[in-house]
């Protein structure tokens, strides 16, 4: 039993050592959102913000044994998924996911750090999207992430990202928040989109500057809000506005 009845987050991911992104990130994020987080790693990388220098992969039976131990012990409302980094750990997480079919998983795509490590081998994506993708509420990829999904070149404008991520939506996956901090212009403009429904686009002005880790506290963001109870689409504006405010008071 859990030492109290506060929902929590499962929090599927990868170590980094400089923390600003990975777990690190995540934590923080939930915590910060008033719910508890519990964690299964998947992987122990060694980085610094400027670069991935070592990855060391868990062995895809402790991933699904971490996360078993995690849903015994705490009432968990929401799953969050960052980086899975082999095949194996992909198959891993999806049979635990199978044995909770209630549960709203948020899927951050991670393919490649912000510093420019590869953290997903190419020959994985499939097994991706085959395995794990439709057993998820929402998929959360950038536009580059959005390209290597779809097989795709990257998409230059809007409408360009609508059509990528309906061809996921084809492909059996319930719903997508399309990312657009990485484009360019004033605004910072993400898409929200789902089957048999209209976009949804959010926007933010374009703050100045950088951070590392604002996938891993959007998606991180939206998973505690599903844990409290609220709808898909308000757990989403919810988590934008919060990591809008971050990279507000750091460019303050």
């Amino acid at each position: 039993m859990a030492m109290n009845g506060k929902a929590h987050v499962l929090v599927v991911a990868g170590t980094d050592s400089s923390g600003g992104a990975g777990i690190t990130r995540d934590v923080e994020t939930v915590a910060a959102f008033g719910v508890h987080a519990c964690v299964a790693v998947t992987a122990v990388t060694v980085q610094t913000h400027d670069a991935v220098l070592y990855v060391e992969p868990i062995r895809p039976e402790l991933i699904v044994s971490q996360m078993r131990a995690a849903l015994a012990a705490n009432p968990v409302g929401a799953v969050k998924i960052g980086m899975l980094g082999s095949a194996g750990a992909i198959i891993a997480v999806a049979e635990v996911l199978r044995d909770h079919p209630r549960l709203q998983t948020i899927l951050d795509p991670v393919l490649a750090a912000s510093s420019g490590g590869s953290l997903l081998a190419g020959d994985t994506i499939s097994v991706l999207k085959r395995e794990l993708m439709p057993l998820c509420a929402l998929i959360t990829p950038n536009l580059n992430e959005l390209a290597v999904l779809t097989g795709e070149a990257l998409a230059q404008d809007e409408m360009a990202a609508c059509q990528q991520g309906t061809m996921l939506l084809d492909a059996g996956c319930p719903a997508l928040l399309v990312k657009g901090g990485h484009a360019s212009g004033p605004q910072s403009s993400d898409i929200l989109l789902r089957k048999d429904q209209s976009p949804l686009h959010l926007h933010a002005a374009r703050l100045p500057g950088n951070m590392r880790g604002t996938g891993c506290m959007l998606a991180s963001g939206i998973a505690a809000s599903l844990a409290r109870g609220e709808t898909l689409e308000t757990s989403v504006r919810i988590a934008k506005q919060y990591v809008f405010d971050r990279l507000a008071s750091l460019a303050s």
